[in-house]
């Protein structure tokens, strides 16, 4: 069976159970990876968050129902996983601009979306270079922000967040301590991952000995196999999504729990990047 045929009986599984539980773990095997690994893969190749995708269309599914028959607000709202009616509006309003109650209005708007399917796409044209490399634990140390899942809404808050640093000083500061020039580039950190959200870290490896001021936080990283991507034109937000949609599906590798990175090297006008995530063998 291959990755795309996986893929797609994992979204039939989701269909079938949008009315009752869905367990991560029952997707994540349906498509013979780890639920980590689904998790962090799904929103790469879809846009959004296999939660999000989930929510969008049980909500797409209530409308329906709603407006084609004449069930109570309260049991398709408990229907489709809703422990209130006031938690379902909330939801519903959110989603569809509208109370649920409104749903059999005429000439009222709603939204649909549509179940998803994976079919096949002709890539591979421009090579992807990679390594595998086994690394021993190491410390970072920088500061965070909480960024949302949501891949949208990610690229817009990482540059936001990555400014925010330049202009309180901690980048030139991080860059004084570690006796470098005060416009050498950092390396960022992905980790801590839930999901609706991630602690984004602009960072740097700690020297051991090195006293850190309060400010900055500290970040154990354990001895992982590391799959690393080289980007000379430090273009990273085009490589996570080839690396999600074209390597993983063919590699024979999964990503693990840990942090993941995009490391940055250079000055400030002449960068080059990678990135790293931590992985294993299937």
């Amino acid at each position: 069976m291959d990755w795309l045929e996986r893929m797609n009986n994992a979204m039939e599984y989701i269909e079938t159970n949008l009315a009752d539980r869905i367990s991560y773990e029952k997707i994540a095997q349906i498509a013979c990876c780890s639920s980590y690994h689904f998790q962090r893969m799904f929103p790469f190749i879809t846009g959004v968050t296999l939660s999000e995708y989930i929510r969008r269309r049980r909500l797409t599914l209530a409308a329906f129902e709603l407006q084609t028959t004449n069930a109570k607000v309260i049991d398709v709202a408990m229907k489709y996983g809703y422990e209130s009616p006031e938690a379902f509006a909330r939801a519903f309003k959110n989603l569809h601009g509208i109370m649920p109650i409104s749903a059999r209005d005429q000439g009222i708007s709603l939204k649909a979306y549509p179940r998803m399917s994976f079919h096949i796409s002709i890539k591979g044209d421009v090579e992807m270079n990679y390594r595998i490399e086994q690394r021993g634990p190491f410390e970072m140390f920088g500061v965070y922000d909480l960024i949302n899942m949501d891949m949208k809404t990610a690229f817009s808050e990482v540059p936001q967040f990555r400014k925010k640093c330049d202009d309180d000083g901690s980048v030139d500061l991080m860059n004084e301590i570690l006796g470098r020039f005060g416009d050498t580039v950092l390396h960022a950190a992905l980790y801590d991952h839930t999901g609706e959200s991630f602690k984004y870290m602009i960072c740097y490896h700690l020297p051991k000995g090195l006293e850190i001021p309060e400010r900055f936080t500290k970040l154990s990283v354990p001895a992982l196999t590391w799959a690393i991507f080289p980007e000379p034109q430090c273009d990273l937000q085009k490589l996570w999504e080839r690396i999600y949609s074209e390597w993983f599906p063919t590699s024979g590798y999964e990503q693990v729990e840990g942090p993941q990175f995009e490391m940055y090297y250079g000055m400030a006008v002449n960068v080059t990047g990678e990135i790293w995530i931590p992985v294993k063998k299937k």
